[in-house]
């Protein structure tokens, strides 16, 4: 093995590259992860925060050799936006329990939570980390993903980390991030291979319409059914 494409520029170029995309592309898996986390006991955030974030980068690593031709997958993006109206509905829905959770079930529930959110917005992000990875030598591209998106786990979770203890001094940026995640699924299912020539033949400004659906399915169903779970509580 020749190590030398280890030290060269190109090699140090590109995983600058692949750093910075992948810091300017997780501000919404930031979100999710102090989402998820919020409900457990600080002792428990702190692991959920750090084994979600370590698993959602290794599954971003092995989704990102695939991504180019998972993208081309009909279907594939309208299944992943109704998953992420699903995890956004269910994070608001649980943000007004005041019970605390115990027990490693609940942590690897915010753990699951956190890849299943991270995979599905994460289908589009990992083609700029891809072109970032084409860059460098090509015996090395494997190596550059690696540890590109691995010394970008500090970083995640350190977003995380302030995220959960701004939400703990202002509740409504909960709401405001289960509706980024209603967002980002009116976004993803407008562009699915399958309906997206058909849907912009019709509508000019479909994205911002799917968009603004997807909010208001979230924030809108979201807030029903946490104020029927606390009206069960009370």
């Amino acid at each position: 093995m020749d190590f030398s494409v280890y030290s060269g520029a190109p090699f140090w170029a590109a995983l600058l590259s692949i750093i910075v995309a992948n810091i300017l592309l997780s501000g919404d898996n930031a979100v999710v992860i102090a989402l998820a986390s919020r409900n457990l006991p600080p002792h428990q955030q702190k692991k959920a925060i750090f084994w979600g974030s370590a698993a959602a980068i290794i599954l971003r690593v092995a989704l990102t050799v695939t991504a180019v031709q998972l993208l081309t997958l009909p279907y594939l993006k309208i299944v992943g936006a109704i998953l992420l109206l699903y995890i956004g509905v269910q994070l608001l829905a649980d943000s007004g329990g005041e019970e605390e959770m115990h027990g490693h079930s609940n942590i690897w529930g915010a753990i699951r939570t956190i890849l299943v959110a991270d995979l599905v917005m994460s289908l589009d992000n990992v083609i700029a980390v891809a072109a970032a990875a084409q860059k460098g030598p090509e015996e090395a591209r494997l190596a550059l993903l690696i540890i590109g998106l691995g010394l970008s786990i500090p970083l995640i979770i350190f977003g995380s980390t302030m995220l959960l203890k701004v939400m703990d001094r202002f509740p409504a940026i909960i709401t405001l991030g289960a509706g980024l995640l209603g967002l980002l699924a009116g976004g993803m299912l407008v562009e699915d291979p399958a309906i997206k020539e058909s849907i912009h033949a019709v509508m000019e400004d479909a994205h911002m319409l799917f968009e603004g659906t997807g909010v208001a399915i979230v924030i809108l169903l979201g807030t029903y059914l946490k104020k029927k779970n606390a009206s069960k509580a009370a």
